[in-house]
């Protein structure tokens, strides 16, 4: 390169960063102005804000925008360009986007989201209600054929000697007796290990389902022997009343759980025009919802458990109280909406 090309080339470089630096000092006052007005309403909230800030937002807004088409036009700094746009994208999803307070975000998650997601997945919640039933028969039919399988189905920590060999006078306290330590250890248990089935029967439905249906088969199993074994002893309707209290809440949200993991499944397994990862997203969104209320009617659960047990002895008070929490949920995921639609 010659000396006056050299000299030429240096020249329109020194023009360049001149123009960049009056670029800046003209325009870079209102920039920093709005990022410390979108730093302010991003970390509290508008009224923090004065009217006239408030003001001058969108105009501030347009001087970026403007700012950043200059830049782009010019071929300035790419360090600048950068800038420019993540400020006015942040201005643009502030003035124009959708945005919701944590309140009306709640709201919205337990008028639509929730009960849509629940109803979304009905086929499932049947088939996995069918699982559990078919659990709960195959695990009393097992016990009253043999009553070495209430040993393989039940551990023996959980049962302490409680078995189709307790009499009915022992099986009796247990049920009434709010001190009664084997009755509160069960209880505990029966929450915990319910509360793991839900968990595991979400998490696992990617395997193609097949886990989820053996958990909802092995829950069934468990409530089904020890079913048995209180039936044998004529207290079977005794037993079905303490569990009604906390279990009509606990074992819908296991088998809304089960539901879950086999729309991830089903979806992964059959994904149709749609690719796998595809299939498995769309599913997932659904299935998550559906988790988040499942963990709520879990919290019911235990609270329902926790007072009922050591308060309420009355058969028909528990039953009274399993069937109108089963009536709440049902009303609340299946006909609320439906009743929405019809006043419209």
């Amino acid at each position: 390169m010659t000396a006056p090309a050299r000299g030429d080339a240096v020249a329109r470089g020194d023009a360049v960063r001149q123009s960049l630096a009056s670029f800046r000092r003209e325009r870079e006052a209102d920039w920093k102005a709005f990022e410390a007005l979108l730093a302010r309403v991003e970390k509290r909230a508008p009224r923090t804000l004065s009217e006239e800030e408030l003001l001058s937002l969108p105009l501030l807004y347009r001087s970026a925008l403007s700012s950043l088409s200059v830049a782009r036009a010019t071929s300035l700094d790419s360090a600048l360009i950068a800038y420019l746009e993540s400020l006015s994208l942040r201005g643009y999803f502030y003035l124009y986007g959708a945005r919701r307070g944590l309140r009306q975000r709640i709201a919205d998650f337990f008028l639509h989201d929730w009960p849509g997601a629940i109803r979304d997945l009905w086929r499932e919640t049947l088939v996995s209600v069918a699982l559990m039933f078919v659990g709960i028969g195959a695990g009393a039919w097992l016990v009253a054929s043999d009553k070495g399988w209430f040993d393989a189905i039940i551990p023996s920590g959980l049962a302490a000697g409680r078995g189709p060999d307790a009499s009915a006078e022992l099986l009796r306290r247990m049920l009434y007796d709010g001190d009664n330590g084997f009755l509160s250890g069960f209880a505990a248990y029966l929450f915990t290990h319910n509360v793991q089935v839900a968990i595991l029967a979400f998490a696992l439905g990617f395997a193609f389902a097949a886990p989820t249906v053996l958990l909802m088969l092995f829950n069934g199993c468990m409530l089904g022997a020890m079913f048995w074994v209180y039936w044998a002893k004529g207290l079977g309707m005794e037993l079905g009343g303490w569990l009604a209290i906390h279990g009509t809440t606990e074992l819908f949200a296991i088998a809304l759980a089960g539901a879950a993991g086999m729309r991830i499944g089903t979806r992964i397994a059959f994904p149709g025009e749609l690719t796998r990862l595809t299939a498995a997203a769309h599913a997932g969104r659904i299935a998550a919802t559906a988790m988040v209320g499942v963990s709520v009617m879990l919290l019911f659960a235990g609270l329902l458990e926790g007072i009922g047990r050591q308060t309420i002895t009355s058969d028909v008070t528990r039953y009274a109280i399993g069937g109108g929490m089963l009536a709440l949920w049902i009303g609340y995921f299946y006909l609320f909406q439906v009743v929405r639609n019809g006043d419209r």
